[in-house]
């Protein structure tokens, strides 16, 4: 099942209240807190995109930049051994440690429901 939705770049993780007895949405992967919630699938997605828009016209409105959804950076802390392992099996493919993990990454997240 999957519960995400995504409009103009900011993906909405949309999950349901049993005390509220409805949908429930938020924006992952900005710092600014957006949430929202409807009564149908078709109201949710309709007031996602109403969020979003809301959300950039008040920063445009106020002369601030807008929370990017990901900047496409990440830290990994991996253990020596597995480094190690990453880079040979890299190296071994002819490709750079980066490449190698962006491709292993999006190979890992296409099999994905």
């Amino acid at each position: 099942m999957n519960n995400t939705m995504i409009y103009k770049g900011y993906t909405a993780i949309v999950g349901f209240s049993a005390e509220d007895e409805c949908l429930v949405g938020h924006i992952a992967g900005i710092n600014d807190v957006l949430g929202f919630h409807a009564d149908s699938v078709d109201e949710i997605r309709k007031i996602f995109h109403e969020t979003i828009d809301d959300y950039l016209a008040t920063c445009a409105q106020i002369g601030r930049e807008p929370n990017k959804p990901y900047s496409g950076k990440i830290t990994l802390r991996l253990p020596p051994e597995l480094h190690a392992q990453l880079a040979v099996q890299a190296e071994a493919n002819g490709s750079s440690l980066n490449n190698w993990l962006v491709s292993a990454l999006s190979q890992s997240v296409s099999h994905c429901p």
